[in-house]
């Protein structure tokens, strides 16, 4: 049975494109001037900033918030500012601030098929370890909404090309839905509908792939993993599990069971996963290099360090795990147990080299994940340590165009 599907959607009347997509709520929560000029720039007009919750306010009044944003939601859906696409996919290219086109295809995953467990076996998995503390916030206000708004970016490995390829070649025979500049430096958007014949052939290719996928893999195969956004598809498995062990009816399971994603290909040129790199602070480095090297050494992973103005490097054995950062942080997070040190994570090699400059240091500088090795690590060893990776800067996350109703 198929794991991603066409569905219906909601979009924005045209007019009020400008001020309808702002970017995901999870990003710039520690800048609240950021919020501010999107709000100013809103003004009063219709914008899906005041149906989502900007995680930067979580601390704000959270009740009185939660109920505005239900009331926006009752008011338009009530009418002349949102239009409906049935049974349709859309197409979307993002053009990025540096010129790379990322391309997506938005429509829902059966959240039977998906699961943020560690030790998940279905297709849809999460790749970064989910935190629990953080679900029950995002239920509170998903639980009552009509609608939903998703920035959850999910990833295929198609080396074929066989989904998003087609329609890249076909767009000009797509009807195209919006065209324009993103707010605050998100670069330009454009979206094409995919339905009818167009929808039922990207369905066909959607089978061949799930099929090739399960095909290439023994035991309980990756379809898709989740990029982006997964604390977001957790609460909404989360609400559907709660409906349905709460005896809800049809009506709403059979819209709660669905969540809206964008799909990408992790093979995209666009995609670039910058490594996350690992300082560990408070304790003696030489020690910690001794241990590192007695518990995890063998020839395998060059993992390069450095503590002053000393540098070199540390080999790590490969049949400990498929990635060098997953066997890294498994070690570091037993070894820091019984000590003072701390571990921060740091964006960039010079960021990393000035911070190992400090007293009781070390940076260890991660090579970037290889897209041929990233699902097969994740079937292998499961999800993946915390700040693993990173997909580009905060302004290319995904912004908020489409709406999907789930009331």
């Amino acid at each position: 049975m198929r794991v991603f599907h066409s569905a219906d959607f909601l979009l924005p009347e045209e007019q009020y494109y400008s001020t309808w997509p702002v970017i995901a709520c999870d990003q710039f929560t520690s800048e609240k001037a950021y919020w501010e000029r999107v709000a100013a720039r809103v003004g009063e007009c219709p914008s899906s900033l005041r149906l989502i919750y900007p995680e930067v306010y979580l601390s704000d009044h959270m009740d009185r918030r939660i109920e505005e944003i239900n009331q926006e939601m009752q008011h338009v859906l009530a009418g002349g500012i949102l239009r409906e696409l049935n049974d349709c996919f859309v197409y979307v290219e993002r053009t990025l601030m540096n010129g790379s086109i990322r391309r997506g295809l938005l429509g829902v995953i059966d959240l039977e098929a998906y699961s943020y467990q560690p030790d998940a076996d279905t297709p849809v998995r999460a790749t970064e370890k989910t935190v629990p503390e953080r679900i029950p916030p995002r239920v509170r206000i998903r639980e009552h909404a009509l609608m939903e708004l998703s920035h959850v970016l999910l990833f295929c490995d198609d080396p074929e090309d066989l989904i998003l390829g087609p329609l890249c070649n076909q767009k000009d025979q797509l009807q195209k839905l919006y065209d324009l500049d993103l707010m605050e430096n998100g670069g330009h958007i454009e979206g094409y509908l995919v339905s009818g014949q167009a929808a039922a052939e990207t369905g066909r290719r959607i089978d061949a792939y799930e099929s090739l996928r399960s095909a290439r893999t023994a035991g309980a195969p990756v379809l898709y993993l989740v990029g982006d956004g997964n604390h977001s598809l957790a609460t909404a498995k989360t609400c559907y599990e709660t409906f349905r062990a709460e005896g809800a009816g049809p009506d709403v399971l059979s819209k709660a069971r669905y969540a809206m994603v964008e799909l990408g290909n992790i093979r995209d040129d666009s995609l670039v996963f910058e490594p996350i790199h690992r300082l560990v602070t408070g304790t003696k480095p030489e020690k910690l290099l001794d241990d590192i090297q007695n518990i995890c050494g063998g020839n395998g992973y060059r993992v390069h360090w450095k503590t002053g103005n000393r540098q070199g490097e540390v080999l790590l054995n490969p049949s400990l795990g498929q990635l060098p950062v997953g066997i890294l942080q498994n070690w570091l997070d037993e070894e820091l147990k019984a000590t003072e040190g701390s571990i921060d994570y740091i964006h960039g090699e010079d960021s990393l080299s000035a911070l190992s400059q400090q007293e009781n240091a070390i940076g260890f500088e991660l090579p970037a994940i290889g897209k041929d090795a990233f699902f097969d690590a994740i079937e292998r060893d499961g999800v993946l340590p915390r700040k693993t990776f990173s997909i580009g800067h905060a302004q290319e996350k995904r912004y908020y165009f489409e709406a999907r109703r789930i009331r």
